[in-house]
This record gives structure tokens, sequence and C-alpha cells, in this order.
């Protein structure tokens, strides 16, 4: 039986698998940053990958790994932007529909691009209950497969893909700085940083406004965002079970920043 969260094999397998189909990303660096820090500052600058986003690893690995007869169907999931454009060239690639549930007040510019990839759009109320709902009626009338936004086996194993490149470009790092919406993009880091022989920390980054991870590890269980208030839309998820025990058995700690 498959663990409920990928280890460095699976983040290794990731890559193989989605290398010749994504950007291997630069790493950029910034002599002003440098200087007003007093520390050499790295930027693994996967806002140039497809889509725009990080996400595209994630999401291209998990349409990879379903099984033909699901794959045929689809695949749906609820998003307001970067993870349904991910999910859905990634569906492009493989010939395959994509249903996407997105709130009603999710940005026009991500609306434009999630349809130019050719999604089928179904909008709902900006709620969590409203999301899931109409999810599980796009699936139950389509039998595509729902692939979660971060709290996936693959998705995971595909965002670690990132830190596996940064540390064969950079393998002396002493810290990665990940940013912290529902774990996905932490979670493959930490586990590649934590299972390898890097001795890289790593740390999540949330907004003040928007810090249910940091008041759930405090905690020690999951205490969901209720109405965050950031500029960092991106940012706005609570954790799922699987991000949240990795984040709590591999990350070294998590920072809040102000608006």
């Amino acid at each position: 039986m498959q663990n409920d969260i990928p280890g460095i094999d699976e983040i290794r397998s990731a890559h193989e698998r989605i290398k010749n189909s994504i950007h291997r990303t630069p790493v950029l660096t910034s002599e002003s940053i440098n200087r007003i820090l007093g520390a050499n500052i790295f930027f693994k600058c996967d806002n140039f990958q497809k889509v725009g986003a990080f996400k595209f690893r994630g999401a291209l690995n998990a349409v990879c790994q379903l099984p033909k007869n699901k794959m045929e169907k689809g695949v749906a999931t609820h998003s307001s932007g970067n993870y349904a454009a991910a999910l859905t060239h990634a569906a492009a690639m493989k010939g395959i529909k994509a249903y996407m549930v997105m709130p009603e007040t999710a940005p026009e510019i991500k609306k434009k691009a999630v349809k130019g990839y050719g999604a089928e759009i179904t909008f709902c109320k900006p709620s969590l209950k409203a999301r899931e709902e109409t999810l599980n009626k796009v699936v139950a009338d389509t039998g595509a497969s729902f692939i979660h936004p971060f709290n996936n086996f693959d998705v995971i194993a595909g965002q670690g893909t990132a830190a596996l490149e940064f540390l064969e470009d950079y393998p002396d790092l002493e810290i990665i700085l990940t940013p912290l919406g529902g774990g996905g993009l932490l979670s493959g880091t930490a586990i590649f940083c934590k299972e390898s022989n890097y001795q890289t920390k790593v740390i999540g980054v949330e907004p003040k406004g928007a810090d249910d991870a940091y008041r759930s590890l405090k905690a020690g269980k999951i205490l969901p965002s209720i109405n965050p208030q950031t500029i960092a839309d991106g940012l706005l998820t609570s954790l799922g079970d699987r991000t949240f025990k990795v984040i709590r058995k591999y990350v070294d700690d998590i920072i809040l920043v102000s608006e």
C-alpha cells in the first residue's frame, strides 16, 4: 500500500517523469538585496515555469500518474486561479478534458487564463463549502478524477522537484525559504531536503493575516484559516492532513511576514 506522503525517491522519479515537459527555471541573484540583508540570497524563479507558477510541476506529475481508464475521463479540481491553469495545461498536454470549479470572485485575468488553456469552467460562490459541493457535482456528472491542489501524494512529489533542481545547482544553501499556503511546495521541499545529504534548513513563510499553518504547528493540530486578510492571494488556503504531517515532521520553522 502506498504511503500517504511521498519520499525522496518519489520526488526523483517525478523529476525524471516531467523534466522534458517543464522548464528548468533559473536561479537569479540581486546585489542590492544581498547588500541590504548582509547575506547571499538566491531566487529559484519558478514564476518562469509554464503557466507562471511552480504548481505546473505537481499538476503534470499527478496527471501522468493516472491510470489510462481514469485519464480518459479527464481531471477536475477547484481553484481560484494558478492551480486551475496548471492542471488544465497538464491535461491539455495529455489530450484529456479538464473541469475547473472557480469562485465567481476569482481575478478576471486568471479566469481568462484558465479558459484559454481549454478548461470547462463552472463558477460557484466564494466559499470552501460552495467549491467542494460544486466540485462533487461536476465529478459525479463527468466521472473526472479530482486532483487536489496540494493535499495529494503525486502533487507533493512534483512540487519537490523545484528543490531538487535548486540544490543540484546550489548544493551549499544554508536555508530555503518557501511561501506557505496549502503547503504543497513546502512539503515537497522539506521532504527532499531532509531525506537527502544536504544540510539545508527549511523554513515556511506565511502572511500574518493568514497564519493558520503557524498556529496549527504551535497547537499540534490543524486550525483552519478563517477570513484570512492578505494581499498574497495565493497563500489564503488552509493546510491539508498530508501537508500538515510533512510540516510537523520536517519543517524547521514557520515565520510570519507583515503586509
